[in-house]
């Protein structure tokens, strides 16, 4: 390799680049975001949702407690009507 032929190309590539503005002045370019009240809303409600808790301990504490106890008895007929009434719900969309 020689190094004369490198010197000529880097000098190619460099008369190609523009030239810096002199005298060029300080201008400080600054974004702005503004926030809708809808986004606001929703940042509020998703706020809610993340500091309530995930399970809701006095309506699943006495469904355990009848687990653990043996005494919870689920009905064929009443799951069957709750199943076709959702089936029919999902239909009628």
């Amino acid at each position: 390799m020689r190094i004369e032929s490198y010197t000529q190309v880097q000098q190619l590539y460099n008369t190609n680049k523009p030239a810096k503005l002199q005298g060029k002045s300080k201008i400080a370019a600054s974004d702005q975001i503004q926030i809708s009240s809808i986004g606001k809303d929703i940042q509020t409600a998703k706020n809610a949702v993340a500091a309530s808790e995930d399970i809701r301990e006095e309506l699943t504490a006495p469904l355990k407690a009848s687990i653990a106890g043996g005494t919870y008895q689920v009905s064929g007929e009443s799951f069957a009507e709750k199943l076709m009434k959702k089936y029919e719900e999902i239909e009628s969309l």
